[in-house]
């Protein structure tokens, strides 16, 4: 049995960076998934510069390469008013078919095992982690996802519903405005629909909505998201595939003695806006280094985690808390609206790891109670649109 320095499970963003963070660390690697690469991921699609950021930093320059940025994001709030400015910095649409074969292709360079293999069984002894009597490591990094095989060797519980989200994924032509569309619903709330778009000529479109104890249907999915995007036929959508989303708001322990967990095996879903994908290759790569140092594993990755989002996670928590109230959510776009400054903050804080400050809960608090901003001041260049500039 070849025993290596850490096996990945699961090969998806936050298993190749954490592969290609302990191979950094000049430390052999095994990366096992059960599917062949490129293969599909149902999956919004979203690509933060933040998550570019991390990857560029693990050696990875071709992620989003062949996909232009997307400059702007248009919210329309519960109530119906409406947002579009210019993100802080352009975002990218990269299906994960392709993002993540690149993310792959990278670790194997770098000189990751890659191995197709369906993971049953784990079991520590000896120094090492087993896994299914095939394979050994000094150390183990899950980030095989919502249904994570190790979280449940681990013994940690799945998130429970009111912490589980569950979203409907398909491919659409592209609407001819080039920006990113969030369209949240009052019915089913806290619920949004999305369309992104690639590039191609297509858009990334999609529903989804927090569980509550009701099972959501296939055709409940693809309705709300046709009744929330405007002028979208669910004949003309293609790839239709639905997903659960662990959100961060009731994450397990980052991991015990030589096993840690990152990704979405982690629950890393951002409460706020549903993205995962930057909180997958950070959590993978600081995951990667905890792993490759052999010892004392699990408590170097959850002190690494501590001082690197551990104030960002409060404050989304909070945010996510605030955003159950569709009042609130109709206020942050009516101050988002007036304010660059509290759009900049509220982007920020969904798309990477910002901070909600004193300023932007006043503007909102003040929202609360003003009338709906008319659609005129909803834009860059727009009365009001340079304010706290």
């Amino acid at each position: 049995m070849t025993v290596y320095d850490v096996a990945v499970v699961g090969a998806g963003p936050a298993g190749a960076s954490a592969a290609l963070a302990a191979r950094r660390a000049g430390v052999s690697v095994l990366l096992l998934d059960r599917a062949d690469f490129p293969r599909d991921k149902p999956c919004g699609d979203g690509i933060a510069p933040h998550a570019v950021d991390v990857l560029t930093g693990l050696g990875v320059t071709d992620a989003v390469e062949g996909h232009p940025p997307v400059p702007v994001l248009r919210l329309v709030g519960p109530g119906g008013g409406e947002v579009a400015r210019a993100l802080p910095r352009p975002a990218y649409t990269v299906p994960r078919e392709v993002f993540d074969a690149r993310l792959v292709a990278a670790a194997v360079a770098a000189g990751a095992e890659l191995r197709r293999h369906t993971v049953r069984k784990l079991e520590e002894r000896g120094g090492r982690v087993v896994i299914d009597g095939a394979f050994a490591a000094r150390a183990l990094v899950g980030a095989d996802g919502a249904g994570s095989v190790v979280r449940r060797a681990l013994g940690f519980a799945p998130n429970p519903d009111g912490h589980l989200a569950i979203a409907m994924r398909g491919y659409a032509p592209a609407r001819p405005v080039v920006e990113q569309l969030i369209v949240t619903s009052g019915s089913g709330w806290p619920a949004y629909a999305w369309s992104f778009p690639i590039g191609d000529g297509r858009a990334n479109v999609g529903y989804g909505e927090v569980l509550r104890g009701q099972p959501l249907t296939r055709a409940h999915l693809v309705d709300r998201m046709a009744a929330l995007l405007p002028g979208l036929d669910p004949a003309g959508v293609s790839g239709l595939r639905a997903h659960h989303l662990p959100l961060s708001t009731r994450r397990p322990p980052a991991g015990r003695g030589r096993m840690v967990l990152a990704g979405d095996a982690l629950s890393l879903i951002n409460p706020f806006t549903g993205e995962g994908i930057f909180y997958a290759v950070l959590s993978g790569a600081l995951a990667g280094e905890a792993a490759a140092t052999g010892e004392g594993v699990a408590g170097r990755y959850t002190a690494a985690l501590r001082r690197r989002l551990g104030r960002h996670f409060r404050h989304s928590r909070a945010a996510a808390w605030l955003g159950g109230r569709q009042r609130m959510v109709d206020a942050a776009v009516r101050a988002a609206a007036r304010d660059a400054r509290v759009f900049g903050t509220l982007a920020e804080l969904g798309l990477g790891e910002g901070l909600l400050d004193a300023r932007t809960l006043v503007r909102i608090g003040r929202a609360t109670v003003s009338e709906r901003v008319p659609a005129a001041a909803a834009h860059d260049g727009g009365e009001g649109a340079n304010e706290g500039r």
